[in-house]
């Protein structure tokens, strides 16, 4: 997301695929658009407006679940885009929405001194007790999720669905030359700990929360985006993807040819969050809740991942799990 104190230059947007979404959306093909990378959607930032288009078919119905998941929004005080129009068109599924002012938190970052980088995290622990403060319908997931759930391939590994956890020990045990000691010490693990869950009230997470796909402005949080992964779980759900980014940045660029931030500048946001947002780390066995997940997304990617090694290092992460270690160790909150 580009900063809008740069002031955009009026000249028509030349891109093809640009011109035939914006077309379908029923705006106007003015203005300088500038393309932005991405994992799986080609963006242009507009002045006015951004324009995401997912020529990747593996994530079925995205838009049409983020689309859903903001049309909850309206009303409350979750600062987030609007959308303006989504929809299908000849190069793929397409979702435009207004442009907040500011630029993402990735961008803002290194460059922020320490007092603005508290209030951006405050801030975010304000917007995040708004969204989970948003009702949800029950059992809500993204389509492509319900999908590889229900055995089709897997685009991505989480967010964690805590009631299938133990399904993704029986995926693993599918697979050729899987542990099968592992597997079983994972699994009785697991049953151990599914108590610590009977009592939860699903509410609506993001499921991907980390430095791209917050925006921020002036040192506070304009808008949560890309809620092409929220769904119903418990609260502190949240905190698997945001206390990994902050123990292991280098392991979310905003794209694959760029670099995650520097973890030694995160050490201190978990504390700020939870100065902001207590309620969300004030469950009793925290530790022991945040580990579960952790072993859900590690499972998943031992079951599914395509890669050898990936499945090798989701291998080792497990093992190390099992003895009771991972990257919360390093963390302070």
């Amino acid at each position: 997301m580009c900063d809008r104190s740069t002031p955009f230059v009026d000249e028509p947007a030349t891109d093809p695929a640009l011109l035939r979404t914006l077309e379908a959306g029923g705006l106007p093909a003015t203005g300088r658009f500038l393309p932005k990378a991405g994992w799986v959607s080609r963006v242009w930032v507009g002045d006015e407006y951004v324009v995401r288009l997912n020529n990747d078919g593996r994530f079925r119905d995205a838009y049409r679940h983020e689309a859903r998941v903001v049309s909850l929004l309206a009303g409350s005080e979750v600062p987030h885009a609007r959308i303006l129009a989504h929809g299908d068109g000849p190069d793929g599924p397409w979702y435009i929405s207004e442009r907040l002012p500011g630029r993402t938190l990735y961008d803002a970052w290194p460059a922020a001194d320490s007092y603005t980088r508290q209030s951006i995290i405050e801030s975010l622990g304000f917007a995040l007790r708004a969204l989970h403060r948003v009702p949800v319908p029950a059992g809500l997931l993204p389509p492509w999720l319900a999908d590889a759930l229900s055995g089709q391939p897997w685009p991505a590994f989480h967010p964690p669905v805590v009631s299938a956890a133990l399904q993704q020990v029986e995926a693993a045990r599918r697979l050729p030359g899987h542990d099968s000691r592992l597997l079983a010490d994972a699994a009785d693990w697991i049953r151990e700990r599914l108590a610590l869950f009977g009592a939860d009230e699903p509410v609506l997470v993001h499921g991907d929360l980390h430095g791209s796909n917050v925006i921020v402005d002036q040192g506070r949080v304009t808008g949560l985006i890309d809620f092409a992964e929220a769904l119903a779980q418990p609260a502190d759900v949240e905190l698997d993807t945001i206390l990994r980014w902050c123990a292991k940045a280098q392991e979310y660029p905003p794209t694959p040819d760029e670099r995650g931030l520097d973890e030694t500048t995160l050490t201190e946001v978990p504390g700020w969050l939870r100065g902001a947002y207590p309620e969300l780390f004030g469950r009793e066995h925290l530790r022991e809740r945040l580990n579960f997940y952790d072993m859900y997304v590690e499972l998943a990617l031992y079951a599914h991942h395509p890669q050898p090694g990936g499945r090798k290092t989701a291998h080792n992460r497990i093992s190390h799990l099992l003895c009771g270690h991972n990257h919360l160790d390093g963390l302070v909150w």
